[in-house]
């Protein structure tokens, strides 16, 4: 008997192992018709959502470093330590919209000090040699000349650089001194020192690097630009997200209170520092220092169309069931006028009220907007009542703008059904989907718009991410995104945008993963899935072609996905191919329809995207997962290659002659 069994075995462990090796010798043979590009791919259809979660604004891509610069969080000192003598006053601020402000009054003996220190967001990240612009608006109380003594201490408390700020004014001025950091520090802190007799009166106190994106004053984060930039944006979509709702229509993002002198825009609740009881931060709010001018400028600094979202009189659904807690559709002209004067305040004429506004910020010429979005995850009858006036009145006054409604927060569902045919009765340019779902969802969904209707609104696929069971970026949920993202490039004439979500995540102060891009004080990481969206931004083409296996798509035959798409203006054919499964695949695309007397090149480009499932980058290995290039031979009009277990893979064939 028992050696029956051995041979069953033997016999058993042979035909997995015959059936493995016929799998790897089995060529599957992709075929690309370039007779005729297809379907144009939109200059949008790549892009970015930011929204500010995860610290991804304050803290994080707006590169001021003190938290509470205006002391106007409702804990009026939370973010500093003060000692000595420190009054909080709020009467003959310099101003109106942050009327808080703090007095250093002598200590009242020569051994004891006044001052206060700021920790910064989780700290203050400074660089070795870099330069730091402390500024401060400040007023000598008696007139008499004074100063404070700025300083940079490390974790430990030691002050490690300094400056004295002379202050002679009893006018309220700004003062500026720079701060050059002898050393690198991830969690150092600000502390100011009253030096001279007092007292003296301090208000938005800043510290900046002077190395931001562009060597803007009131700038960004320079290495977190840098890798959006990379990503070669077509769209960038704004301010959000859930802060657009608002926990109440209170704390919603209010767009004229982010434009303007950016020592008097308000501070504002960010809905997220108490959503997720396990992840609570009573510290997060918004300074609105980078407001709607900003972001503005950020998608023309990336050539990317901006796509600002306004709120459409609804607060959050989740968090507010009541109708009561919304704007009745009879009184929602002050909605609907906010939307009209942000038209006028992107692409208006300097002559104009809001054009003005944004002349007097520094761009006299417009932003040229061409999207706005109405509402962000509305649901229900109460949004196509409200959005209905939107629209009506965006038309009549802006026709060429195109208006983006919601088909609420799920991709399926009783209320999917039901915006769907709301938003093409509404006759929206777009529809906003959004979808948060397990790698296997996105797998199977790689046809979900082959069957949509060609006649209605296009699709923006404004917030989507593959989540694996750990809600780590790990490398299953980045090739679960590519192989999905085939059924977007092959769909590319009714999906026209798509933007994966959430964008930052600051490592020490997060409420929601995954996102594209995590950061601390000094260092940022590109994920798996960033790398797949930028293989996809980079080698988006300029049309469609049709690609098929046996005559059919390929959306997970033999655990492959794959599209193709024409570069007219490189004069490059370039294949998408994702292969899940656990085998190798050997693979030959045969290359058809080209014109006679055209020639593919020698040597196609081979970019490869590969890891084991549940591998990630982190800040201490950047690069564990990275795209890497090489070159394989052509011959004739087919290129043989072999897409790995477990890889995302593009193939560039550059042609002559068509």
């Amino acid at each position: 008997m028992l050696k029956l069994k051995n041979l069953f075995l033997c016999m058993l462990v042979s035909c997995v192992y015959i059936a493995t090796l016929s799998a790897q010798q089995t060529t599957y043979e992709m075929v690309v018709n370039a007779k005729k590009p297809g379907a144009v791919i939109q200059p949008t259809m790549y892009g970015l959502f930011f929204e500010d979660i995860n610290f991804g604004a304050d803290g994080g891509l707006y590169a001021e470093l003190i938290k509470n610069r205006s002391f106007e969080f409702p804990q009026s000192l939370m973010g500093w330590k003060t000692f000595g003598q420190v009054d909080l006053r709020d009467e003959g601020g310099p101003f109106e919209r942050n009327p808080h402000y703090v007095r250093l009054n002598n200590s009242g003996h020569g051994h004891k000090h006044t001052g206060l220190e700021n920790e910064g967001y989780r700290g203050i990240g400074v660089k070795k040699d870099a330069d730091y612009r402390f500024s401060v608006w400040a007023r000598s109380v008696d007139g008499a000349e004074q100063k404070v003594r700025v300083e940079l201490i490390d974790a430990d408390s030691h002050p490690f650089q300094r400056q004295e700020v002379t202050i002679n004014s009893r006018e309220w001025k700004r003062y500026e001194v720079t701060l050059t950091a002898p050393k690198e520090e991830e969690k150092a802190s600000l502390r100011i020192f009253l030096v001279s007799a007092g007292p003296v009166d301090l208000e938005h106190i800043s510290l900046f690097p002077k190395d931001t994106w562009k060597g803007r004053e009131n700038g960004l984060r320079r290495d977190l630009v840098e890798a959006l930039d990379e990503l070669n944006p077509g769209l960038f979509r704004f301010p959000g997200g859930c802060i657009v709702e608002g926990t109440d229509l209170e704390t919603r993002y209010d767009w004229k209170k982010s434009i303007g002198p950016v020592e008097n825009r308000p501070l504002n609740e960010n809905r997220w520092h108490y959503t997720f009881a396990h992840r609570l931060f009573p510290d997060y709010f918004q300074s609105y220092g980078m407001g709607f001018y900003e972001l503005f400028l950020l998608s023309e600094d990336l050539g990317a169309e901006p796509l600002p979202v306004v709120n459409a009189g609804l607060a959050c659904q989740y968090q507010n069931e009541d109708e009561s807690s919304h704007v009745p559709v009879d009184e929602l002209q002050e909605y609907i006028q906010d939307a009209l004067d942000l038209i006028e305040f992107a692409n208006g004429d300097p002559t104009t009220t809001w054009g003005k506004v944004r002349a007097e910020m520094g761009h006299p010429e417009p932003f040229n907007m061409k999207y706005i979005g109405i509402g962000n995850e509305q649901w229900g009858p109460e949004y196509p009542a409200r959005l209905v006036k939107f629209v009506e009145a965006i038309r009549a006054e802006y026709p060429e703008i195109k208006i983006v409604g919601s088909s609420g927060p799920q991709a399926e569902g009783e209320q999917f059904e039901y915006l769907w045919p709301e938003m093409k009765r509404l006759k929206v340019d777009l529809v906003d989907e959004h979808y948060y779902r397990p790698p296997e969802w996105f797998l199977n969904q790689a046809t979900r718009y082959d069957s949509y209707d060609r006649k209605g609104p296009a699709v923006f696929a404004g917030e989507y991410a593959s989540h694996a069971e750990s809600r780590d970026n790990n490398f299953e949920s980045a090739l679960s995104e590519a192989a999905f993202m085939t059924g977007l490039e092959r769909n590319a004439d009714i999906v026209h945008m798509a933007t994966y979500a959430p964008l930052f995540a600051h490592a020490d102060a997060w409420q929601w993963r995954p996102d594209l891009i995590w950061f601390d004080n000094l260092l940022c990481v590109r994920t798996p899935n960033y790398y797949v969206q930028k293989l996809y931004a980079h080698n988006a083409g300029t049309n469609v072609l049709p690609l098929t296996m046996n005559k059919e798509s390929v959306t997970g035959q033999e655990g492959l996905y794959a599209s193709a798409v024409i570069d007219i203006n490189k004069s490059e054919v370039i294949v998408k191919v994702s292969n899940v499964s656990e085998q190798d695949k050997t693979v030959r695309i045969r290359i058809e329809g080209l014109r006679r007397g055209t020639k593919l090149q020698p040597e196609a480009e081979a970019i490869v995207l590969k890891g084991t499932p549940e591998m990630t980058n982190t800040l201490e290995h950047p690069d564990a997962i990275v795209p890497i290039s090489s070159f394989l031979p052509v011959t004739g009009m087919l290129l043989d290659v072999t897409a790995e277990a477990g890889s995302f893979n593009v193939y560039k064939v550059g042609y002559t002659g068509n």
